[in-house]
């Protein structure tokens, strides 16, 4: 259940009931200030302000009419017109009780499902992927289980860069390390080192540049020998990004790979269909569309070029055959985009183009979820010592191997459990230390702070989890099948049970926003209740009664699996013991 949306719909109610118009708010939220209440509502003062009459005034009257029964063991009315909610012990542990069984696995949304395409991770096949890809990756990915877990119809769409001039060139580099008897694959083991080799061909030799440049014209013109190169050169690096996505646990797949070449077929169309609404026209031997709608400070529009004076198409062009693409044949509802910030421009240039043009209906939602820039410790974008570009690949072995040094020194675990644990953890800490961050904020790489088990870190929230399933193995109790009466008492169950409860508003939250962080915060949040809560309230300890024992095992579970459920949604795995 939803507690804020609940109340929301309560309080509107009793305004309503007392003749106030239904354009104001309820504005309930979570209380802020220990003593004012669970939650708040606030829009007493807000109405009263328009019907020029006392808040507190208002406030009494909604109250009055404030259906709650046994939901609410108070509400009282503070300050100007505030009304605090102070929610039952017995209702809160009702709720929790409902969904303990099977708590948060199935919080679908209460709308109908809308579909919605998300574009995220889109590497370039030419190069290994590198740790700028990192943050769209793992914050699309993030976003798009979110949107499936309340059940909405997500649609990946992986739009690597596999077409333009430098194809060229590398499929040139691929034929003849064929020809020399090597396979693709042992050819392009090393992707960086083949683009690196095969870009020095091209500047250092006349008749390599000039064969790679027929062949550009041969791929676009769909000759066979060349489409059958280029196929193999994307096969190829393909494996080499799957291979990473499986390693950080994302969701992508090979089928959800819908790169720059499939549009290839609609840019003609597209500059020829903006020509003809006159959105487009010629300016010094290119096309152009000038938006007025983005126009500077002096009036003038921003122009979006479609088609080069050579006849070469743009990334725009391309972006709006795949806008229309995802519009028409997907039926997108809302389309998101995770790409970094220095494309705001050109994102708010297609989605005004693609709507003014009416390539997509005017209600069908575009939305950039920019992001900031992982840094080094020196403040700049985060390099290699040599000033090179970090691949990701590496900094995710690197990763694991520091998550080892530090799992291995439980002697407990085997070699193997460590190893597992190991990966875990390194790869977990990596993806928490990004999605904490507000996405649109650049933030500091540091190894030492994303692999601590104290503090907000992936590795303290894999803790956490470990912890209550301690508990349990502690008293030789299978948490799965586990089931008992849950009674509310001590302030801290109560504290922890209010927050396990507002993990739909959360996820919710995260859905309509894509802010991956505020599931982070939550959840760190809920951790540290439950330290508090085992401290404050024994569960194990001799003399405990035999159903306050059982009633504290029942939370600690709603507690764990629902870190669980919030960390598979940030893509982070949990283990049973680390």
């Amino acid at each position: 259940m939803n507690i804020r949306a609940f109340l929301n719909d309560r309080v509107r109610n009793a305004m309503s009931d007392v003749g106030i118009p239904a354009d104001y708010s309820p504005n309930v939220s979570i209380s802020k200030k220990e003593g004012f209440g669970d939650y708040q509502a606030n829009g007493a003062m807000a109405a009263a302000k328009a019907l020029k009459s006392n808040p507190r005034d208002i406030a009494q009257s909604i109250v009055g009419s404030l259906e709650l029964g046994q939901i609410a063991e108070t509400v009282e009315i503070a300050g100007p017109g505030f009304i605090n909610i102070h929610l039952s012990n017995d209702w809160l542990a009702q709720q929790l009780q409902e969904i303990s069984a099977e708590i948060q696995k199935s919080t679908a949304t209460e709308e109908e499902p809308h579909n919605v395409v998300i574009d995220y991770s889109s590497p370039n096949l030419a190069k290994e992927m590198h740790v700028g890809h990192l943050r769209s990756t793992i914050i699309g990915d993030a976003i798009a289980r979110v949107l499936e877990f309340l059940g909405h119809n997500v649609v990946r769409q992986n739009h690597v860069g596999d077409w333009g001039t430098q194809f060229g060139m590398l499929i040139t580099e691929l034929e003849e390390q064929m020809q020399s008897g090597d396979a693709a694959e042992f050819a392009l083991q090393d992707l960086e080192g083949f683009y690196q080799q095969a870009k020095k061909r091209f500047d250092d030799d006349p008749e390599f540049a000039n064969t790679a440049r027929e062949y550009v014209v041969k791929l676009q013109s769909g000759d066979p020998k060349v489409l059958k190169l280029w196929e193999q050169f994307k096969s190829v690096s393909l494996h080499h990004s799957e291979e990473i996505y499986k390693k950080l646990n994302v969701t992508l797949t090979p089928q959800d790979v819908r790169g720059e070449s499939a549009y290839n077929d609609q840019l003609k169309p597209i500059v020829d269909y903006l020509k003809e609404e006159g959105l487009a026209v010629e300016d010094d031997g290119a096309t152009v569309v000038f938006l007025q709608e983005l126009a500077d400070k002096n009036g003038t529009p921003s122009p979006v070029i479609v088609q080069k004076k050579d006849g070469g198409y743009l990334y725009a062009t391309t972006d709006l055959a795949a806008l229309k693409y995802r519009a028409e044949e997907l039926d997108a509802d809302r389309v998101l985009y995770f790409i970094d910030a220095r494309q705001s421009l050109h994102m708010q240039q297609v989605f005004t183009l693609a709507h003014k043009a009416k390539l997509v209906d005017e209600w069908t939602s575009l939305e950039h979820h920019a992001f900031g820039t992982m840094m080094g410790k020196d403040g700049k974008p985060f390099k290699t010592r040599d000033g090179g570009t970090v691949k990701l690949a590496a900094l995710l072995d690197e990763a694991i191997e520091r998550a080892h040094a530090i799992v291995k020194e439980n002697q407990d675990l085997t070699e193997e459990e460590s190893l597992n644990i190991a990966q875990k953890v390194g790869i977990g800490a990596v993806k928490y230390a990004d999605l904490s961050k507000t996405r649109t904020n650049d933030y500091i790489f540091n190894w030492d702070s994303m692999l601590s088990f104290e503090g907000n870190t992936g590795p303290y929230m894999q803790y956490a989890y470990t912890r209550v399933r301690s508990v349990f193995r502690k008293a030789e109790i299978d948490m799965a099948d586990f089931n008992a009466e849950i009674k509310i008492e001590a302030p801290q169950e109560k504290a922890l049970a209010l927050k396990t409860l507002q993990f739909s508003e959360v996820v919710e939250q995260v859905a309509n926003d894509a802010y991956p962080h505020v599931l982070c915060n939550y959840l760190y949040d809920l951790a540290s209740l439950f330290m508090s809560f085992y401290e404050a309230c024994p569960i194990l300890k001799e003399g405990t009664e035999e159903d306050v024992k059982n009633s504290r095992l029942m939370i600690s579970k709603a507690v764990a699996t629902t870190l669980e459920t919030g960390l598979d949604l940030l893509g982070i795995e949990v283990m049973e013991k680390m």
